[in-house]
């Protein structure tokens, strides 16, 4: 599943779907950033 820049898809480890750049959410509450390498916005959980 693909979510994108001001989802809150829960906790967890997401990679950007273009150049692979991982982050992690450290709460349910927290919203997925645009990637902090490519600026694009859509993330796949890990």
């Amino acid at each position: 599943m693909i979510y994108n820049t001001g989802d809150k898809p829960g906790k967890g480890d997401y990679k950007c779907t273009h150049c692979r750049f991982m982050i992690t959410l450290e709460t349910d509450d927290d919203v997925l950033p645009p990637c902090e390498k490519c600026f694009k916005t859509e993330w796949e959980k890990v």
